[in-house]
């Protein structure tokens, strides 16, 4: 999870409600860009790139197979689940953003992570 989903944040009942288990706290590789999206709630965009990325902060859930469908299913577009590389090198299941969706979207990766940069918003 990278943004409205992580724990204490205002979508993390979505997998709460779920019994998903915390695996990790840590971040992706030094991979990626990070977007502000103009959706409701806020949400980010999480992107790859092959230059000028950054590593970003994520935790890493356990859902049973049944439950991550469930919560696969109702992924609203420009957000979809694809496969994150991780600090460590391992990849796991996690949110990306479609690219259509970052023409609006203000570049937030100099803030680290979804925490870092909704605390400097207030």
């Amino acid at each position: 999870m990278v943004g409205a989903h992580l724990a204490g944040q205002p979508l993390h009942h979505e997998l709460s409600d779920r019994g998903a288990r915390l695996v990790a706290e840590t971040t992706t590789s030094a991979d990626y860009r990070f977007f502000a999206l103009r959706t409701q709630p806020p949400k980010p965009g999480l992107v790859r790139v092959a230059t000028d990325g950054a590593a970003i902060e994520v935790e890493v859930w356990a859902l049973g197979l049944a439950e991550f469908g469930d919560f696969v299913r109702n992924v609203p577009p420009p957000l979809a689940i694809g496969t994150l590389q991780l600090a460590d090198g391992s990849w796991a299941p996690g949110f990306v953003c479609e690219p259509i969706a970052l023409d609006d979207a203000a570049d937030i990766t100099h803030h680290g992570g979804w925490r870092a940069f909704r605390q400097a918003a207030t």
